[in-house]
């Protein structure tokens, strides 16, 4: 069995038998993949984790539309998703593709059509992606660093952090936008995901904003997702 390495599909379903039978249809294929059966836990999914390339999603979801999700997912991601759902009139089918779905399948479906779709969702988002670029200089607002020479500056002033600190914000800058869980920001900073290291993450972090944030009470540049980790802005 062949293993993709194209990252981790999210299957949004609340029907069990139909989760059950996609995800199969995932493993046996080889796709990494992860589930939820609301609209709530789909969303803390797709903004704590930073691996999922694709979105499976059901509209009839008992918490909240599934075009509600598409929406608010467009907000700040392009990631693809592909409507998998028993509503079959067009009006269901524009209203989703209009809030940025990328393709619809209705219920009942066939598995090799699915994976099909799939297979053509991650070609397209690879052909989109832009060849990968190791910025040397990144500015955001009045914060500026020079990744050579390992320096920070806020208005043109040098900042000066401990080693810690200066991983915790290179780290964060070159993920600006995205929310990284605390995990792994541990992996990539401390080398391990220990939970008897998240409390020095929070001080490192209420440092890194005393030196970095205008006024570190109402931080414009790092913002906090409680529970879950934290998010680099981006600051005009």
């Amino acid at each position: 069995m062949a293993v993709h390495d194209e990252g981790v599909i999210l299957v949004v379903e609340d029907d069990g038998a139909v989760r059950n039978l996609v995800a199969t249809a995932l493993d046996v294929h080889g796709y990494a993949h992860r589930e939820a059966a609301t609209a709530t836990a789909a969303l803390m999914e797709l903004t704590s984790a930073t691996d999922i390339n694709l979105v499976i999603l059901d509209l009839g979801l008992p918490d909240r539309d599934g075009v509600e999700v598409i929406g608010a997912l467009r907000g700040w991601s392009r990631t693809p998703v592909i409507v998998l759902s028993a509503r079959q009139e067009d009006a269901d089918k524009v209203a989703a593709l209009d809030a940025g779905a990328d393709d619809y399948l209705t219920k009942p479906f066939s598995v090799e059509e699915l994976l099909a779709r799939v297979r053509v969702a991650l070609r397209r988002q690879a052909y989109d992606q832009p060849a990968p670029e190791v910025p040397q200089r990144y500015h955001n607002g009045g914060l500026e660093i020079d990744f050579d020479a390992g320096v920070a500056l806020r208005d043109g002033a040098e900042l000066h952090l401990t080693p810690i600190e200066y991983k915790l914000l290179a780290l964060m800058a070159r993920h600006t936008g995205k929310v990284l869980t605390h995990n792994y920001i541990l992996k990539e900073v401390w080398g391990a995901a220990l939970a008897s290291d998240l409390p020095s993450l929070r001080v490192f972090m209420a440092t890194l904003r005393k030196k970095i944030e205008p006024d570190p009470a109402n931080p414009v540049y790092l913002q906090t997702h409680v529970g879950i980790g934290y998010r680099m802005m981006r600051v005009e």
